[in-house]
């Protein structure tokens, strides 16, 4: 029997939704059945009938479509949660306490008081939170996180992330294109610009690649769009707990660079290099050898990028597929939950609430930082 899904937000000709949507679908372990699509009533009922969603099940708001199908004996199993992140805690808790798993677009919430209430639900219910950060999913990401663990670079000691766009090199929000709008506007987006909408993922990726975390930071942010109320541009120093040092670059004014998301980590003994523009090559060089281009799919990519992997080597695999591959480790935690056994192993390779807190208490201490100047905060609980 398939997952039943729910869906907020994402109504039709939402970018993110559609995502969602599509990495629900790909291994054909979910059903949409139910969603409130839009906080317009209307746009919400023509979205869920052009999903086919019977009229029974499209709703005018969450707390409407919690309140139903949690008395439904076909009640949807979890619900996915892709708004503007000011509307992520809200509709979370809300389902939470009707005893639905929660799949919900990071970052977690718009302030870290949400984030931590969220976990204190989840772990009062048990009940089970992933938050898409959907990197995470690519299969050389996670060839990269097994060769760390294994020691393949040895003792590790700088960790770098970029991760510039141009698409906000002008005041695209004045224009009323809608993405820009919400991102660019601290009511719906936070105290983050791209702190929040592309550092958060720079950040997680630091910490899920190389199984390390971050001690303290020192932030610079910037708005260089003249009249943007949030940041276009960070630039973040790192402290790792081993005493590893890194840096994260998060720019959308970065003109010439489309989605440039790239990983380095060096160790004592090699190191790593994945580019999200090329997602199935990972570069490997150790000390004094000549460069390795390990491809997914590969006789040489272990069992972490085998598992994640959909096609034969030299088939281009991307960002829907790893979009679904966190779709799909949660649909086994969602099987294992039903049959009361054990997540642990399971929950490895899909970030949680805990990730969704930290990547919010990133965002508050970096734009603290950088507020007082530029000082080097602690990011310990």
């Amino acid at each position: 029997m398939k997952i039943r899904l729910g869906m907020v937000g994402g109504g039709t000709g939402a970018f993110i939704g559609e995502v969602h949507r599509i990495a629900a679908r790909l291994d054909d372990r979910y059903e949409l059945v139910a969603g409130a699509f839009n906080s317009d009533a209307d746009r919400a009922r023509q979205s869920a009938e052009a999903l086919g969603i019977k009229s029974d099940r499209a709703y005018a708001n969450f707390s409407e479509m919690a309140g139903a199908e949690c008395a439904r004996a076909d009640g949807i199993d979890v619900v996915a949660i892709v708004t503007p992140n000011n509307l992520h805690h809200a509709p979370a808790k809300c389902f939470l306490k009707a005893g639905i798993h929660v799949i919900c677009d990071k970052p977690l919430t718009s302030s870290l008081d949400d984030a931590l209430d969220l976990k204190r639900l989840v772990d009062e219910t048990g009940l089970l939170f992933a938050v898409t950060y959907n990197y995470s999913g690519y299969p050389m990401v996670r060839q990269a996180r097994e060769m760390i663990r294994n020691g393949d670079l040895g003792t590790l000691r700088v960790v770098q992330v970029e991760y510039p766009q141009e698409w906000l090199s002008t005041d695209l929000e004045s224009t009323g294109q809608k993405q820009a709008a919400w991102r660019m506007d601290p009511a719906q987006a936070g105290p983050g610009g791209s702190l929040g909408d592309i550092g958060t993922h720079a950040f997680h990726l630091a910490e899920f690649i190389t199984g390390l975390e971050v001690k303290s930071l020192l932030a610079e942010l910037n708005a260089f769009v003249a009249g943007r109320l949030l940041d276009d541009n960070a630039q973040i120093m790192l402290r790792f707990a081993n005493g590893a040092r890194g840096s994260i670059w998060a720019s959308q004014v970065a003109v010439g660079h489309e989605n440039g998301l790239r990983v380095r980590v060096y160790g004592d003994q090699a190191s790593l290099e994945w580019f999200q523009e090329q997602p199935n090559q990972l570069k490997f060089c150790r000390l004094g050898a000549t460069a390795q281009f390990l491809t997914r799919g590969g006789v040489a990519a272990g069992s972490a990028a085998n598992s994640a992997s959909r096609t034969p080597g030299g088939h281009p695999e991307g960002f829907l597929e790893a979009f679904a591959n966190l779709y799909r480790d949660f649909a086994d935690q969602i099987e294992a939950f039903k049959k009361g056994k054990s997540i642990n192993d399971l929950g490895l390779s899909v970030p949680s609430v805990t990730e969704g807190v930290k990547g919010v208490q990133f965002v508050e201490k970096a734009v603290a930082s950088s507020e007082n100047g530029g000082v080097w905060l602690s990011l310990e609980s």
